[in-house]
């Protein structure tokens, strides 16, 4: 269901973007590295067999990527200005690159850590350890956050901020059910946990 967030806006990117401007190359780069893993890559590491996922939320899912992939695609083909100064003292773009790498190694870190605990049936719940997970619940979801927060400011337009707002009211409701879940069906799970945040939320 993600998949048109890739083909629409590579679309948009390779055949009517100037990937010349460093301000178009970059946030394209960051969107690809993220879009490639998640279609391409993540479906072939999760173990999934016997879980089934409402066709409703699959198609609601399908809907979205198409309209944010054509929304972020085509504000860089008509809209985008063009880059005037160094790439290296330029600190929106230098901060957001950091800040997504930074989110998108945190997500996929912490991602491989559940997928680890998950037996080769693709059945049972384990409480996952390691990394961030001593903090709060869904580091895997605070990733994705601090990545598309980074990408945000790289890209500095309105789609990308609507994309994060998204993120945002997604990842921290779906958290928040997952550190309830947690809690419900694990007597021994650490109350000391944060759904999201650390010390926060």
């Amino acid at each position: 269901m993600e998949l048109p967030s890739l083909v629409i806006f590579g679309y948009f990117l390779v055949f009517r973007a100037n990937l010349l401007n460093v301000l178009i190359l970059l946030p394209a780069l960051l969107w690809g590295l993220h879009y490639i893993h998640r279609v391409l890559i993540f479906p072939l590491q999760i173990r999934t067999a016997g879980k089934k996922i409402p066709l409703l939320i699959v198609l609601l899912g399908f809907i979205f990527n198409v309209i944010n992939g054509f929304l972020n695609g085509y504000w860089f083909v008509h809209f985008c200005t063009e880059y005037r100064s160094g790439i290296l003292t330029d600190i929106r773009l230098t901060v957001g690159v950091i800040l997504f790498i930074t989110g998108f190694v945190i997500n996929k870190y912490h991602d491989f850590l559940l997928i680890r605990l998950r037996p080769a049936s693709g059945n049972g719940y384990k409480i996952p350890y390691g990394g961030l997970f001593k903090y709060v619940s869904c580091p895997n979801f605070l990733g994705e956050i601090i990545s598309w927060t980074g990408f945000t400011i790289a890209a500095f337009n309105l789609p990308a901020f609507s994309f994060l707002v998204w993120t945002l009211i997604n990842l921290t409701t779906r958290a928040l059910d997952h550190h309830r879940w947690y809690l419900k069906e694990f007597p021994e799970y650490d109350k000391n946990r944060d759904a999201l945040i650390p010390y926060l939320l």
